[in-house]
């Protein structure tokens, strides 16, 4: 299994959203294999619509948060100097609300803000140092999210022998690439099978893709598989990422999740869920609003109706998975039991934010 070590040469989608001097600029994942398609977003309102629209997911709303946000400062120092910090906030408010079950958006926003806040405390508040100010709290944030996935990868990595068969639901992004690099390091071979992941195929176009490109094994299953492999002893573990993990340790994650870890408890095969830390906004599931997308997203795929105008679709997009059903919750720092979460010692960047 080739080992990656030049990380000028990431993964596409860990490196898939960027802020240019134009505005930002995120890879259309709706058509990426098959098409490396940029959608270039001129203001803070075309990213939201972006987001919104499924132009990017996983860890991209997070990326595009923070440079939305720095765009916004930039805008509004040229055009409203004297309302830079009002229009951070209200574009700040703008992208959390896209999609209101991951919270990645808000802890985007909380380095933006924070920077912003900190820069009128110093007494620098003219536009051109707001602008600034937000700017370097968005590389503060991608800095941190970098980091903490590859502390949260190295310790994914630890619990998978070496030999491990992973069946996976829907990852993407760092939490994939760091937890697969940081076995590659450690001399371990993984190989993996990939659900596809209805309606939009992250599965198959994405995370598969992903692996593949970083040299490991990979295998596509369709979304009702999982089970059937946990009866034959053909998984070895379950990992995914999780859009959200409550103190009392209900990971909510893509839909689809919940089916595969009953399966894997009923057939002995740990459930590993990761994520940075759990969300101490959240102490409960009933905490976490799921959103519910257009019922006509699941009546398509790849922009092919798949059913006739007669059928309807239902689409919640994400589900919960109790913690009965979970084995561990891996984090940046380390591994806890799902029960055990309160344990978690939250870094002081998340203090105080509104959500």
């Amino acid at each position: 299994m080739p080992l990656i070590t030049d990380p000028a040469t990431p993964p596409v989608l860990a490196d898939s959203v960027r802020l240019a001097d134009d505005g930002v600029h995120l890879l259309d994942r709706r058509v990426f294999p098959f098409e490396r398609t940029w959608v270039h977003a001129r203001d803070v309102e075309q990213v939201a619509r972006a987001i919104e629209d499924m132009v990017t997911q996983s860890s991209g709303p997070y990326f595009a948060a923070l440079w939305g946000l720095a765009l916004a400062a930039r805008h509004a120092a040229a055009d409203a100097p004297d309302q830079v910090t009002e229009r951070v906030r209200a574009a700040a408010d703008r992208l959390i609300a896209t999609r209101p079950t991951n919270d990645h958006q808000r802890l985007a926003a909380a380095f933006v803000l924070d920077a912003v806040d900190a820069a009128r405390a110093r007494g620098e508040d003219s536009p051109a140092e707001l602008a600034a100010a937000a700017l370097a709290g968005a590389r503060a944030g991608d800095a941190d999210y970098r980091g903490r996935s590859r502390a949260m990868g190295e310790a994914a990595a630890r619990l998978l022998p070496d030999g491990a068969r992973v069946l996976t639901h829907c990852w993407g992004d760092l939490y994939l690439t760091e937890t697969v690099a940081a076995a590659q390091r450690a001399g371990k071979e993984l190989t993996f099978y990939c659900t596809e992941t209805r309606p939009y195929l992250q599965g198959a176009r994405l995370t598969a893709e992903t692996l593949a490109e970083m040299g490991v094994p990979t295998t596509l299953i369709t979304d009702g598989m999982g089970a059937s492999l946990f009866s034959r002893g053909e998984v070895d573990a379950l990992i995914t990422a999780s859009d959200r993990v409550t103190l009392d340790g209900h990971v909510v994650n893509k839909v689809g999740t919940l089916q595969l870890a009953v399966a894997a408890h009923a057939f002995g095969v740990p459930y590993h869920a990761l994520c940075h830390e759990p969300d101490p906004k959240s102490p409960t599931a009933a905490d976490v609003p799921i959103e519910h997308r257009d019922g006509d997203e699941v009546l398509h795929t790849l922009g092919r109706r798949t059913a006739s105008e007669r059928v309807r679709g239902h689409y919640p997009a994400f589900d919960v998975t109790p913690p009965r059903f979970v084995t561990t919750v891996v984090t940046d720092r380390g591994p806890f039991a799902p029960g055990a979460l309160a344990g978690y010692e939250h870094p002081t960047h998340d203090q105080g934010e509104q959500e």
